[in-house]
């Protein structure tokens, strides 16, 4: 009962503080200065006794304010902690681990030596000895490249990119150089860029073999002619090579055909008789020569034209050479020599003449007096079949029926009376009856009518032959008849025995 009783009276207080707001005021008050006189007497106004207060004297709205307003610093505090802590995590993560130790040898490039006799093909001069790795391998991909007729479709992103790496490097170094270091413009040795292009006489072959191939000098055409009684002209593009004219020489087999020094005439001999053709390209003219005055000969079958337009050398029998002019056709002045003509040729200047005979002797003349300079025997030779003289005056080169040719010094011929050849090419194995330098003297053509793919060209100053020519499935070349190159070596030619003029593009040379 006494339980009941209370909570009556309570809640009767609470109706009339309710209703009587001055009662409740005045009880508020009341309170406060019981607490104030408490604190007095304790020292005590501080934060945590002004909190305690509020709880047990009420304050309720005041309350609610401060406890929403702690609650928001408490959720601030969080946040910031948070994140701070993430801060620390993210500071704090493992950093990238290193290497305990480091080797200073795996940073040195390791080169190889390229004058060991396996690797010395890949030398690009004689002062090089040694080779990165890296340039080796490429070496070796680009010469099974070659070999393999070009690069599989799946290597060529590998290409590509070597190349991309290779031109990054280039300009890397020319940046840290400067323009000191370029490009050698010499031709390297061991392997030759070359490509096989559709024959120059495509469009009019040869009914019977060819003897006769040359460039023209100054115009991208080139001459052809055979024994079926034809010189035909073509113009060289290396794509479609479109024939040009073709002259029919009525039961004249050609033996030899030649451009003239300014490339306006195109003389021809025969087999069988002293007569000999002269065609004027510009009025389109043939004109046959049947008498030269002062020769005395029952056949001409070879020639040489002097390197100034001046004079025809004209082969005879009995060790004889005469010395016409073109002008006005008539034999100047004659050398005799012991043995029969083989082969003969001018110096650059037009100036002397060098000239073998089958003995395997060679002499050398001067034009102007038609006197003998110098005579010495070719060294080793059984018997002569060819001769060449390289445009510089620096070469002169015989080959001989065992296909030995021998190459020497045009200067070392000259001023001593057995003179040593340079170097002996062997890569023959019969008769090297073709000899041809290219306009610059880097190559030495080699060629024999006697044996198929008998074909060789031969890099100088170093006289090694270029491994990767002829380098075909079956037989392409067969006996060569006639070699020459084009005025800037861009093309080489070869005639054969099957009427066609093979074209080659030598990539190395970027003009005609």
């Amino acid at each position: 009962m006494s339980l009941l009783y209370k909570q009556r009276q309570n809640a009767k207080r609470r109706l009339s503080e309710e209703s009587d707001p001055a009662a409740r005021v005045a009880e508020e008050r009341s309170k406060q200065q019981k607490h104030a006189a408490l604190c007095a007497t304790l020292g005590e106004d501080d934060a945590s006794v002004q909190l305690l207060e509020e709880l047990v004297f009420g304050a309720d709205e005041r309350l609610t304010e401060r406890l929403d307003q702690k609650s928001d610093a408490l959720l601030k505090d969080d946040v910031c902690s948070s994140s701070s802590e993430d801060d620390e995590d993210i500071h704090e993560q493992p950093a990238k681990k290193t290497p305990a130790w480091e080797d200073e040898d795996d940073d040195v490039e390791e080169d190889v030596d390229v004058t060991h006799r396996y690797r010395v093909d890949y030398k690009k001069s004689e002062e090089e000895t040694t080779m990165s790795k890296q340039k080796l391998q490429r070496h070796l991909k680009e010469q099974f490249q070659k070999a393999m007729g070009g690069a599989p479709s799946w290597a060529e992103v590998t290409v590509k990119t070597a190349k991309k790496k290779d031109e990054d490097e280039d300009d890397e170094l020319m940046q840290r150089t400067g323009n000191f270091i370029g490009s050698s413009d010499s031709l390297p040795k061991g392997i030759i860029k070359i490509k096989k292009c559709l024959n120059a006489n495509n469009e009019r072959p040869g009914d019977d073999r060819l003897t006769s191939v040359q460039f023209h000098s100054s115009a991208q055409i080139v001459m052809t002619a055979g024994l079926d009684c034809s010189v035909s002209l073509f113009q060289v593009d290396g794509k479609t090579n479109p024939k040009i004219q073709s002259i029919h020489l009525e039961n004249f087999p050609v033996n030899k055909a030649s451009f003239s020094a300014d490339g306006e005439h195109i003389v021809a001999t025969g087999l069988r008789n002293k007569l000999f053709y002269m065609y004027d390209m510009m009025e389109g003219r043939i004109l046959p020569v049947t008498t030269v005055r002062g020769l005395n000969e029952q056949r001409v079958k070879d020639f040489e034209l002097s390197p100034d337009g001046k004079y025809l050398l004209l082969s005879g029998s009995s060790g004889y050479l005469h010395l016409m002019t073109m002008k006005t056709r008539e034999v100047i002045g004659s050398m005799k020599m012991n043995g029969n003509v083989c082969s003969a040729g001018f110096t650059a200047g037009s100036n002397k003449i060098f000239s073998s005979s089958v003995d395997g002797d060679v002499f050398i003349w001067d034009v102007r007096s038609s006197k003998c300079l110098k005579k010495f025997t070719d060294d080793g030779c059984v018997g002569a079949t060819s001769l060449a003289l390289s445009p510089d005056d620096m070469y002169l080169a015989c080959g001989s029926q065992s296909g030995v040719v021998n190459v020497y010094s045009q200067k070392d011929c000259l001023q001593n009376t057995e003179p040593k050849p340079l170097k002996a090419i062997m890569n023959l194995v019969t008769a090297a009856t073709s000899l041809c330098f290219n306009y610059n003297s880097e190559i030495l053509a080699v060629g024999s009518r006697a044996d198929d793919e008998a074909n060789r060209l031969v890099h100088i100053p170093s006289f090694t032959v270029f491994s990767n020519f002829p380098l075909m499935r079956k037989k392409t070349i067969f006996q060569t008849r006639c070699v020459d190159f084009s005025p800037r070596s861009g093309f080489y030619t070869v005639a054969n025995n099957k009427g066609h003029a093979l074209l080659f593009r030598l990539l190395h040379y970027k003009s005609f």
